[in-house]
């Protein structure tokens, strides 16, 4: 009798090794970069809810779905966004919808919507396609040279070019626009590292004082904004993208329309979150392909069958499941926003728990997408797990990558036809391989990214790219 062939094991990508709550606390103090992934005990990836070890002011995860939704939707207003959050962000995007709660929210919620509709994505879409095609032409070059490159930077730099040309209609190779891309790296480097022992043991809502250097990036960040706000608002500015829809947008009530300074906070968390969040996940996207080239076989199988030798448009990106799926399976392992902060303005009680007053509430999708009560081998790669003959087996509210209840992300739609525009087009032109085999150690910064960066080559595949 012939043997069965052996079924290849699950692939395992990296992730902190779940440890107990004082040896992670001697991980997160012997790396010395505040990691906070590393930082939480295997029993957060076990319990409904739980504490977060010992702090001053009290630190709660939940990784019930039901009370997360609860959470979320707030509907009584007792659970706003972390003071943390805030303090760390403010002096950037001012008090703008990533911050803000309550009525002010709702009314920039209500103006802001209508710029990220479908029919506003599909008129984007050009300028996505123009600057997927620019990095493509890049990345033809290191493959003709066979020079290495940071994933992570060619990610972060395509999709703020993206951000750039959807948002303003200009390239990133403007001046104003590079100069807004560096002083972003500047300040997500700075402002992302946290203080353990500032977090285990200060009071709630105590004042945080960035560092001068973040103070000073913002400052220069909401200049170059404010230019490229400009533009659009003087008299004879013509132009039809994401800014122009926010310019023309009225308050229902009022019927004015947002400051300008409010467009500044505005449009910066367009593009602090349109261009960073999304290429956090990219980067682990080209990181998992260059892993596992069979599924970048299969990935560009799928596309060629759809798109044929045509072009990749608006149209194709919603008949592409399987590359979805992989793009969902990779936001589960890798969330962008590994924790979504809530801070209890009252002593309240959630479900089983009570929560004092100034009580850290942690929700993070990192944990609730690895949890063993919601997934199957949850720490493995499986993206069949959302093709649509699968989906219904997955458990409700157990994944969260765009937030949930009325804060779910604005621009999940924008981000989601990008990935998928950017994954499809690019696994058409290349192979992807490492160009270093250290070990890869993910870390809670800002978002969800490689602790160090990681180098790939490229390949060009005989099909080519159109």
């Amino acid at each position: 009798m012939t043997p069965s062939p052996a079924v290849p094991p699950l692939y395992t990508p990296p992730h902190p090794r779940p440890m107990g709550a004082l040896p992670s606390l001697l991980r997160v103090l012997r790396h010395g970069d505040g990691n906070l992934l590393e930082l939480l005990p295997a029993e957060a990836y076990q319990f409904a809810v739980g504490n977060l070890g010992y702090s001053r002011r009290s630190t709660v995860l939940f990784n019930d779905p039901i009370l997360v939704q609860q959470i979320l939707r707030d509907a009584d207003g007792v659970f706003p966004k972390s003071d943390l959050m805030v303090n760390a962000l403010e002096p950037l995007i001012g008090s703008s919808i990533f911050v803000t709660d309550g009525e002010r929210w709702r009314r920039q919620r209500a103006m802001i919507d209508p710029a990220f509709s479908q029919l506003r994505i599909g008129l984007a879409f050009p300028a996505m396609q123009a600057a997927v095609a620019d990095h493509i032409a890049t990345l033809r070059s290191h493959a003709e040279t066979g020079q290495s490159f940071s994933i992570d930077l060619a990610m972060s730099h395509l999709t703020a070019d993206i951000i750039c040309r959807t948002t303003f209609s200009t390239s990133l190779d403007s001046g104003v626009a590079h100069d807004v891309f560096e002083d972003f790296t500047e300040f997500e480097r700075s402002v992302a590292q946290v203080d353990i022992f500032r977090l285990i043991f200060q009071r709630a809502w105590a004042e945080v004082e960035q560092p001068a250097s973040v103070l000073a990036a913002c400052e220069r960040i909401r200049g170059h904004l404010g230019t490229l706000v400009d533009s659009h608002l003087a008299p004879d500015a013509q132009f039809n993208d994401i800014a122009s829809a926010v310019i023309a947008a009225r308050d229902d009530a009022s019927g004015e329309p947002f400051t300008r300074d409010e467009l500044i906070d505005q449009l910066g968390v367009f593009f602090l979150a349109g261009h960073e969040t999304s290429a956090s996940v990219l980067t682990w996207v080209f990181y998992l392909l260059a892993e596992q080239p069979q599924w970048a076989a299969r990935l560009r199988d799928e596309v060629d069958a759809v798109v044929g030798q045509d072009t990749i448009g608006f149209e194709h990106t919603r008949k592409l499941p399987l590359v979805k799926a992989f793009f969902r399976e990779t936001l589960r392992l890798y969330p962008p926003i590994t924790f979504m902060p809530r801070v209890a303005l009252e002593a309240t009680t959630i479900g089983p728990r009570k929560l004092k007053r100034g009580a850290l509430v942690m929700i993070s999708p990192w944990t609730l997408h690895r949890h063993s009560d919601y997934w199957q081998s949850p720490h493995t790669f499986q993206p069949e797990r959302f093709l649509a003959a699968n989906e219904a087996a997955l458990h409700p509210g157990a994944y969260i990558p765009f937030g949930g209840g009325p804060h779910v992300c604005v621009g999940a739609g924008f981000a989601q036809t990008e990935a998928i525009l950017i994954i499809a087009s690019l696994v058409r032109a290349f192979d992807f391989k490492r160009a270093d085999t250290g070990p890869v150690r993910p870390a809670a910064r800002l978002t969800t990214r490689p602790a160090q960066q990681i180098q790939l080559h490229v390949a060009c595949c005989s099909q080519g790219a159109s």
